[in-house]
């Protein structure tokens, strides 16, 4: 698989561009706004869009998620259930991070732990992770040793827990017992600022090593 990161809002969210070496086949992970940058990417990339993922439903993560599966007739694939209430506060959101107005969604298939996604032929295990949001999930691909945490964990920080259904412990153990056992050597993409590997983040990380 290869990956490119499109920062994105005034957030400067980490989407991302994945896609399958072999077909050329495609998705953006966490499509939260400035569409031009996302579809200029996908052209000089020169690859084919197949599908939308979604790490959680937070606006500068999904904002975006709505214009895009409705222009391109791209399938949305997650995120969890649990984070329904945020999707359908979408204009709730817009208009508290003031986002320029965006449409919520449905998406063709909420994820659960276990499940798999593709990518061409390409693989993402699905590991439900919640505590920033209920409905977190952070893609894992088991060939490139890579996940895609969205903000659930940082280079030396962790995700926020103050949002509405939030909850602190929840997060440290999904970190702690469902990210850090896919391995030291797995690198990650956050949903903001550099990536990192878990390994650094086991012994260096203040808030969960």
């Amino acid at each position: 698989m290869k990956y490119r990161i499109i920062p994105v809002t005034p957030f400067q969210q980490n989407c991302t561009l994945v896609w399958c070496e072999n077909t050329k086949k495609a998705a953006v992970v966490d499509p939260g706004g400035d569409l031009d940058r996302i579809l200029a990417a996908v052209e000089e990339e020169g690859v084919v869009l197949e599908k939308i993922m979604l790490t959680h439903a937070h606006i500068d993560h999904a904002g975006g998620t709505a214009e895009l599966s409705t222009n391109y007739h791209l399938p949305i694939e997650g995120p969890h259930r649990g984070d329904l209430f945020w999707i359908e506060g979408m204009s709730q959101q817009c208009s508290m991070f003031n986002f320029p107005p965006c449409d919520t969604f449905t998406p063709t298939r909420w994820l659960d732990d276990d499940d798999e996604v593709s990518v061409g032929e390409g693989v993402f295990k699905v590991v439900h992770c919640p505590g920033h949001t209920p409905g977190h999930v952070v893609f894992y691909n088991e060939d490139d040793q890579m996940a895609l945490v969205g903000d659930v964990l940082f280079h030396g920080s962790i995700g926020r827990t103050d949002f509405p259904q939030g909850n602190h412990q929840e997060l440290i153990d999904s970190i702690k017992n469902k990210l850090f056992p896919l391995g030291e050597s797995v690198t990650f993409i956050p949903g903001h600022g550099p990536g990192s590997t878990l390994g650094v983040e086991m012994t260096s990380n203040p808030y969960v090593r």
